[in-house]
């Protein structure tokens, strides 16, 4: 068993229950509904208590819901460029407005990054007469460089 064979299973479970990831995520709980997606899409591990509701909810086996709990090998695209129209267009925002992003945030905050370790993310549906538009909300710690 490895972790590639658990996240199929899940997407197998979720499909055949005809579950929705806000529906998954409510009933396992303890997390961001972005966090407890991305553990069971194995980049991130959940907690016990969260592993065994999504084992019962699920139906996961032992093997897989201790899989659930240990950190993942994280880097989930199958290529350098992504492929997937969605994916790809997130890869295109960063070509072309990541100077951008990295000048406006080093104004801001100086020399260092944005962690996507202490990271929050929403995505959220706005109604749009033009048609719905998706909101996407990132909030990292600022990670200043240290001088040694």
């Amino acid at each position: 068993m490895n972790r590639a064979a658990v996240t199929e299973k899940i997407l197998s479970a979720k499909r055949l229950k005809k579950l929705t990831w806000k529906t998954i995520c409510a009933e396992i709980g303890g997390g961001s509904p972005t966090y407890v997606t991305a553990g069971l899409l194995g980049q991130m591990k959940l907690r016990p208590e969260q592993a065994e509701r999504a084992a019962k909810l699920l139906g996961l086996g032992e093997e897989e819901t201790l899989l659930l709990q240990e950190v993942p090998y994280r880097g989930s695209l199958p290529t350098a460029v992504p492929t997937d129209p969605l994916i790809y267009r997130f890869y295109e925002l960063v070509n072309v407005y990541g100077t951008t992003w990295k000048e406006l945030i080093q104004e801001e905050f100086g020399d260092g990054i944005m962690s996507a370790i202490d990271f929050d993310m929403t995505i959220e549906r706005l109604p749009d007469q033009k048609g719905d538009r998706v909101k996407v909300t990132m909030s990292g710690k600022f990670l200043t460089y240290k001088e040694y």
